[in-house]
């Protein structure tokens, strides 16, 4: 199309001439902006509309007329910050910063369309956005000041109001206790004026009012059946499918028998207008606008609503299609255009199908969808199952019509349409035509499973894998839909058609929880304690403006410099392979490319140990897994680098074994290093002693760390002296400078390591970083440029791996009141290709296999196993969530088989006062104890016991669990080497102080604690300390940032900066009290104690244990396999916190990420260990939905000092573990289903608990009338590794 394109970016106007590009509007401009956005476009006689989108989904082309508006535009700290920025700041709702401006963007737009926005308006909103770091109550908790709302939930989740007394009640801590429940004080907020928001510029709206109608002109191009139409961007964003739409004024109500849509309207648009026609109508005539408006509820974010058209949804026909089901079965017309004139076509099977006299043909543009209205007698329903409740593609989703004529109950019309079970929508015709003419009964609806069993069949290979569930939601959403019917059929005509029984009414209720609240208490500072100090106060993470105004600078921020060029990997597609030749000839010809490094250009520096083990930079001889870095492309541009990159040839030749999965490497008896053990008193002889005696085991998958920035890295060469400066996303920058010297062959004073902060880590930017740094660091050293890498999210998860897979098999010996006697346990954790932290991880879970328990007679021994997958490293938890997992299930079969409650045996075995370790180090168990019995009170643990007990009895179809468990997380690096840190303090003339320290600033504030630690001790303002960030340059030989341990190590050594600071000026300010600061500046070193000795078994490996108790209650459907978090209060011994917003955020997000780890997050592998999952769209976090309803963190009162900093506590991982209360619920709330169904034996579980699993696990008639493949008979799609 020619012309001139004109918009207008944050208040600035752009013009530029129209032409056919595929780059998104912000690809060129990345580096600048930010990459949520607000859209305002004029629609024909209509006022401007304001839509949040990603960047990835705007043409340039389609910004003609639109005023487009980023974080940047919204407000900054040079000119004036907005209420919504200043307010998720001030709520504490960002930690890393990396998706503030995301969440910033969607509240935004919200408050542009409703000031005063409702908490299904708010949860709606964020709905597309994600966070690793918050856990979500935050920023929930900013959306909320902008609401009317009475301070109650607006949630009877056991049928009692929360500002009630009874079950929900949350008791206060004993009197004199002074806790606190604020972090934050709403009267101090910016209030929120609309009329200064910044106004839709005059010159666009003129230029809408005259846009000619361009209707022929899109008819001219389609003459072109190779060009695609598009306007949402979203097919083409992400699957690289066009979609043949043309976007018309909207609807037409006054069309006789239906309502007709323009295809051009958005999703969004679609969802307001059925809502809007939905309050018109009669109910009867409705029934299909109901059904897609449930779905629109949860299909995809708002960001890919307002961009995503109906027509290209309809069109692109994708096989998991929510809504097409759904228009298939309501009897939809598609009217449609050419330069020959109109016809329509029925939405049907054959359409569905692309069969060819059904379809589009080559020059028609879909211009509108009609969807007549249901009759009386009709109904229709909407059902889907997804891995996670909102944002998710649906794993099997379903649209269902049936039609009765003059009622009398007998089938007149029946259609059934199932998306996610074949390579398009798929239609039971032939069972629906069987079924016509018969009555709605129990009989119809037995031989309407069969029937549509034997219709759509799925191959036990089918891609997708989740076969028998799959096969199984197929009948179960029928007999929702059965039950759904029934109940209306009686609310008619009650004397014809009998009613549902009571237990089964349940299964018509949605999971789904909208309104979300919580609440935080901590100690009180004590009252002598200095206003002017700032220690134990919720004082906000000091770069939380920045985060929400994007002025926060990450590694991909940083402005490009002259000359530079981009690098991108080239990696291994086979698990294991001789690499028989590598053909670069085609990479290298093409425009841009610069070099590409190989194994042949480190010859001398292409491996590095940091642990035990060296580990190999590029390998071009033998691969070990996929995702291995096989080469590196550099190029002028990050285009260029990467379209070279898929041009290098590789000519495998593959090798056996191939070893994925846990139970290959023991078979293969493939294993690092030799067995990890840990042994107390004597199991053997206990076990002949004991009344029973139990064996099991619990399979545990990994977790990929989903940091929100991928792996960043920016090589400069100083030019002169071998210098380079390396900016990099990492926890460990002394590491990156050592290994980047070695490959540079220089010594490490000539490499300077530089971090400003880390968009999110979680242990994942260790290792990998480091080797993806020495390589980017060898190109800029070779060319004399600087040289950028940036991961995309996908090669970051195939290339870097993450939390270890488990297996743990256990047998213990207990007495029949629940006391074990003996344990003895086995943890095999999948290692991956390399030995990496494997070692570590493991020593750490065999070292904390006790949790919060006490066993007289404990042997533990662990194996690293050695597989063909990426390596797996370090993760948030470093083994323990693995180990203590295995421990609390085995505690919880033991309760199974002693017939008593799993909390009863697990106070029964729990540590009491002062006691000793399995590795004899001591410990006072005290506060454990107390953790425990507040957790108890504060969640009303035993009235809401009785509650559960009552639903589940009156309940059929749904059932709720509730489980609360303990926490015992020694903290330390297990040697004193790795137990150091250091500081480095400026006092300049002016009085004001320069902070550097060795810890990385990767959201969990430690900036923001070690300016509050400088404070006190120089006993000046916070204004007057400033830091700048962690360079190799200021603090040397720093150790890794991790292990809950960086605030209390570098906190201590800042500390003691500050301490020897004033006592070198005690005689000047003695002497002249009002004098000026002097110059001085001091390097301080802090660390603590600890070793552990595997030969004896014993030792001191931790400094000290942090204590909790988490309970949670969830509500699960027995059909489908959802569950719904209900609610979870968590009691923490924090001993003294220096910032209790910080810390409550920590043990949120941890919580959070720990619930993810245990039912939602699942990696899954290719039996040719390729790895499916790799990004947002097949890997699902929890989102704002997934965070239970209600969210109660409180602090145990301080009551032990140590030598701790301040007697605190570190945080960062503790909460991990807390999530598999969650775990344990859904249990409890699956046993309690089986149990009504007469399934009596042991129940085996694994994690992460995924709708699939707890849907298999409720057996019941419709799990076992679906066909079964035998094992063997099939390759399936993915492995559990």
């Amino acid at each position: 199309l020619g012309g001139v394109l004109s918009w207008t970016f944050s208040s600035r106007r752009f013009v530029g001439l129209r032409r056919c590009v595929s780059h998104t509007v912000f690809l060129p401009l990345k580096r600048n902006i930010k990459f949520t956005l607000l859209c305002s476009q004029p629609w024909p006689s209509a006022c401007p509309e304001d839509g949040i989108s990603n960047a990835c989904l705007l043409p340039i082309c389609s910004l003609h007329g639109a005023a487009v508006t980023t974080v940047e535009g919204v407000g900054s700290t040079k000119a004036r910050i907005h209420p919504v920025q200043e307010r998720v700041a001030k709520c504490h709702g960002t930690q890393c910063g990396f998706c503030t401006p995301g969440m910033v963007m969607s509240i935004y737009t919200l408050l542009r369309n409703h000031p005063e926005p409702t908490l299904d308006q708010l949860t709606d909103a964020l709905g597309g956005n994600l966070c690793r770091c918050t856990g979500y109550r935050p920023i929930i908790d900013a959306c909320k000041t902008f609401c009317k709302t009475s301070g109650c939930c607006q949630s009877k989740e056991n049928g009692v109001c929360c500002l009630d007394q009874g079950i929900n009640e949350l008791p206060e801590f004993e009197e004199g206790n002074k806790t606190s429940p604020k972090l934050f004080s709403e009267e101090e907020f910016l209030p929120l004026d609309p009329t200064q928001e910044l106004i839709f510029p005059p010159e666009l709206m003129i230029m809408a009012e005259k846009q000619p109608q361009r209707t022929r002109e899109l008819l001219e191009a389609k003459e072109n059946p190779q060009a695609p139409i598009v306007m949402g961007n979203t097919s083409v964003g992400m699957w690289n499918s066009g979609g043949l739409y043309e976007e018309t004024e909207g609807k037409d109500p006054g069309v006789a028998g239906g309502l007709t849509l323009g295809a051009g309207l958005s999703l969004a648009q679609v969802k307001e207008i059925l809502a809007e026609v939905i309050q018109k109508l009669p109910e009867e005539k409705t029934q299909t606008y109901h059904a897609l408006l449930k779905h629109l509820g949860t299909l995809a974010g708002c960001q890919i609503r307002n961009m995503a058209s109906l027509g290209g949804h309809i069109v692109s026909r994708h096989l998991d299609s929510d809504l097409n089901p759904l228009l298939a079965v309501g009897n939809c017309t598609l009217n449609l255009l050419s330069k020959e004139g109109e016809r329509q076509i029925p939405l049907n099977e054959q359409f569905l199908t692309k069969c060819p006299s059904a379809d589009l043909k080559p020059g028609e543009i879909l211009v509108s969808v009609n969807i007549p209205y249901s009759r009386k007698w009709e109904f229709v329903s909407a059902f889907r199952q997804a891995q996670r409740q909102q944002n998710a593609l649906a794993i099997v989703n379903s649209g269902m019509r049936v039609f009765f004529g003059e009622g009398g109950g007998i089938i007149r019309e029946l259609s059934i349409a199932y998306g996610g079970v074949g390579p398009t929508t798929i239609c039971a015709k032939n069972s629906c035509q069987k079924l016509i003419g018969r009555p709605w009964n129990e009989e119809m609806l037995d031989a309407a499973c069969r029937l549509i069993l034997d219709e759509v069949s799925l191959p036990g290979w089918a891609p997708g894998g989740k076969v028998e569930f799959k096969r199984t939601l197929l009948i179960s959403f029928f007999f929702k839909f059965y039950l759904k019917v029934s109940q209306i059929l009686k609310t008619m005509d009650p004397v014809r058609y009998p009613g549902l029984a009571d237990k089964y009414e349940s299964a018509l209720e949605d999971l789904h929880s909208r309104n979300h609240w919580g609440t935080s208490k901590y100690q009180d500072v004590d009252p002598k304690q200095l206003p002017q100090d700032p220690i134990g106060r919720p004082i906000m993470h000091l770069s939380g403006i920045k985060h929400t105004t994007g002025e926060a600078i990450y590694c991909d921020d940083m402005p490009v410099l002259d000359g530079e060029l981009f690098l991108a990997f080239v990696t291994s597609s086979r698990a294991h392979a001789e690499i028989v030749s590598i053909d670069l000839s085609e990479a290298l010809s093409l425009p841009g490319v610069v070099d590409i490094v190989t194994e042949e250009d480190l010859r001398g520096v292409n491996s590095f140990c940091l642990l035990i083990e060296p580990e190999k930079l590029l390998e071009t001889q033998e691969v070990s897994c996929v995702g291995q870095l096989v080469c590196a492309v550099v190029a002028d541009s990050e285009v260029q680098a990467k379209q070279a990159a898929k041009k290098v040839k590789i000519v495998y030749q593959d090798l056996e074994p191939v070893i994925l999965t846990i139970e290959e490497a023991i078979r293969h008896h493939s294993f690092f290093q030799g067995e990890r053990k840990l042994e107390y008193g004597n199991v053997d002889e206990a076990f002949k002693v004991v009344d029973q005696i139990l064996e099991g085991e619990i399979h545990m998958g990994g977790q990929e760390h989903f940091y929100m920035e991928t792996q960043s890295m920016l090589a400069v060469p100083k030019g002169e002296d071998q210098e380079m400066d390396v900016y990099v996303s990492s926890q460990f920058p002394k590491y990156i400078q050592d290994i980047v010297a070695a490959t540079l062959k220089v010594p490490a004073n000539k490499i300077m390591c530089h971090v400003k902060r880390v968009g999110g880590a979680f242990g994942g930017k260790v290792t990998k970083t480091g080797i993806m740094a020495a390589i980017t660091a060898f190109a800029a050293n070779k060319h004399g440029r600087p040289v950028r890498c940036i991961l995309e999210r996908g090669e970051d998860m195939l290339i870097t791996g993450g939390r270890h897979p488990y297996l743990g098999k256990y047998k213990a010996g207990f007495m029949n009141d629940g006391r074990i006697l003996a344990l003895d346990v086995e943890h095999y954790c999948n290692g991956g290709s390399t030995l990496d932290e494997s070692l570590f991880v493991l020593e750490t879970g065999v070292l904390k296999v006790d949790n919060a328990y006490k066993f007289p007679n404990l042997r533990c021994q662990g194996w690293a196993c050695k597989t063909n997958l990426p390596s797996n490293t370090a993760l948030r938890g470093f083994g323990f969530p693995q180990s203590g997992l295995i421990t609390e299930n085995c505690i919880t079969e033991v309760a199974a088989k002693c017939g008593l409650s799993p909390e009863k045996v697990r106070m029964m075995n729990m540590y009491k006062e002062i006691d000793q370790t399995p590795y004899k180090q001591e410990i006072d168990a005290t506060n454990l104890i107390q953790c425990w019995k507040e957790c108890m009170a504060m969640s009303s643990y035993s009235l809401r016991k009785v509650a559960v007990e009552k639903f589940n009895s009156e309940n059929y179809w749904k059932k709720k669990g509730l489980a609360m468990v303990p926490l015992k997380f020694p903290v330390g690096f297990g040697s004193t080497a790795a137990c150091q840190a250091a500081a480095l303090v400026h006092i300049y003339l002016d009085g004001s102080v320069l902070v550097t320290h060795g810890g990385i600033e990767m959201g969990q504030g430690v900036h923001t604690k070690m300016i509050q630690v400088a404070s006190r001790e120089l006993r000046m303002p916070m204004s007057n300390v400033h830091l700048r960030g962690t360079s190799t340059e200021t603090v040397p030989n720093a150790n890794v940032s991790g292990a809950s341990l960086v605030a209390d190590l570098n906190g201590l050594a800042v500390k003691d900066a500050c301490q020897t600071l004033l006592k070198r000026l005690e005689p000047i300010i003695s002497k002249n009290p009002k004098g000026t600061w002097k110059d001085w500046n001091s390097v301080s070193s802090r660390g603590y104690e600890t070793h552990m000795n595997w030969e004896t078994g014993e030792g001191h490996p931790f400094e000290y244990f942090v204590f909790g108790a988490a309970c949670s209650e969830v509500e699960i459907d027995c059909l489908t396999g959802a569950h719904k978090n209900i609610r979870t209060d968590i009691v923490m011994d924090i001993g003294h916190s220096i910032n209790p917003a910080l810390d409550v955020g920590q043990i949120e997000g941890a919580f959070i990420q720990g619930m993810g780890l245990y039912t939602i997050e699942e990696l899954k592998y290719s039996p040719q260990g390729v790895l499916y999952t790799r990004g947002p769209d097949q890997y699902k976090i929890p989102a704002v939905s997934d965070v239970p309803t209600e969210l109660h963190v409180s602090f145990l009162p301080p009551s032990q000092n140590s030598n701790t900093l301040y007697s605190s506590k570190g945080l960062g991982e503790p909460g991990v573990f807390l999530g598999c209360s969650v775990f344990f619920a859904i249990h409890d709330a699956v046993r309690a289903a089986r149990q009504e169904r007469g399934l009596l034996g042991p129940l085996k579980l694994d994690s992460p608990l995924t709708p699939e699993k707890i849907r298999m696990a409720c057996e019941d008639k419709f799990t076992k009338m679906i066909p079964r493949d035998e094992p063997g008979s099939y390759v399936p799609w993915n492995i559990p590794v």
